[in-house]
Parts: C-alpha cells; structure tokens; sequence
C-alpha cells in the first residue's frame, strides 16, 4: 500500500557484530520517514519448518525439552531450523518431523509462515499440518533430548488457551490445525451431502 510508504525505515549502513553459528547480530543504521537516522540492533537467523502432526485418531504428538533461555521445560510441536536461507522450509519440514519424532506424513498442508519476532529478527517459520502418518525410527541431533507424547488436538488447544503452553509456533499451529482440520471436515461433509442429494433426485427418463 502506499500509504505504508510515510512509515517506511530505509536501511543506510549495516556492520556485523557477531557472527554465530544458529545466528548473526548486526547494527543497522536506519533512515526515517521524517528524515532523521536511528540504531536497529537485527538478529539474522535463516528461518525453520515446524510440523502440527495429527493422526487419524486425531492425536498430536509433541515434544518436550528444556529451553535453558527462559529456564522453562515446555511442550512444543516438532519443529527445526533451515540449514541455509535457500532451503526449501518443506524439505526441512519433512526431514524435521522424522528425525524428532520418527513420524512421516503421506499429506501436508502448509498453515501459514510467521515472522516470530519481526521488531529486531528475521527468523520466519512456516507451519505444516502433516497428517496420513506413519511410525519410523527417530533419530534426533546429538544435542537433542527429547521426550513425546500425544494428546488429543482438542485437549492440547485447550491448553494453550490456558496459558499452559507458551511457545509461540506451537500454539499458532495447533490453533490453525484444528480451524483447518475442522474446515476439511465440514467441506468432506458438504461433499457427503451433495452426493446424496444427486442420488435422490429421480431420472428425468421415464421407463417404458
């Protein structure tokens, strides 16, 4: 729009400050609409993939760790970084799913890719439903310890409207599952219906 063009920043300059191995801090030096220049402190991170898996019994298998950042062990849908910017977040999704829960999914559907902290970082997640599972071996990173369950989708919104869940991917995507889910339900009935409808009517041709 451009009506957005009188709130746009301009970037003028960058300088990398710290060149991690997950991400890269740099200073920006910014341009504002009324022409003065401002500091941006801009975590780079190259993105992930993160997966609500539902199967036909309509469970969600998540998984739980321990965040050391916020010292918190939390409940999380199975989720990974890109190993690059270009990566293909789908790819990363599929490998993601299987190397932490052993789970792969014969459907998916993309949910929506969110920016997670759009006032300092670029990371983007985009979320899948992955559903039609299957149960294969997990094989985890080195660093990972993990542990999963599954619950019924229902019970696991219900916690996040509790305040019992506090990632923020995990509670989008499992909110956005279950409108999806719901939404797939009511447009197979709808098909149902439909069907039934033209088998009732009766033949236009009279027999003889």
């Amino acid at each position: 729009m451009r009506m957005d063009d009188e709130l746009r920043e301009t970037l003028l300059s960058s300088e990398e400050i710290y060149p991690g191995k997950i991400i890269r801090v740099e200073k920006w030096q910014v341009s504002l609409p009324n022409g003065a220049t401002a500091l941006r402190e801009i975590v780079r991170h190259n993105g992930a993939a993160a997966i609500v898996p539902v199967d036909a019994e309509g469970n969600v298998t998540l998984v739980r760790q321990h965040r050391v950042a916020v010292n918190r062990f939390t409940w999380e849908i199975p989720a990974g970084k890109l190993d690059s910017p270009t990566e293909d977040p789908f790819h990363a999704a599929q490998r993601e799913l299987e190397e932490e829960t052993g789970l792969q999914a014969e459907n998916w559907q993309l949910l929506n890719q969110i920016d997670t902290t759009p006032g300092f970082c670029t990371e983007r997640i985009a979320i899948y439903l992955a559903t039609g599972l299957s149960q294969h071996p997990a094989h985890p990173d080195a660093d990972e310890f993990l542990r999963l369950t599954k619950m019924p989708l229902s019970e696991a919104v219900n916690l996040c409207m509790t305040g019992e869940f506090h990632d923020s991917k995990t509670v989008i995507g499992l909110l956005m599952a279950q409108r999806a889910l719901e939404a797939r339900d009511q447009a197979a009935l709808g098909s149902a219906a439909s069907i039934q409808r033209m088998k009732a009517q009766p033949s236009s041709q009279s027999g003889k």
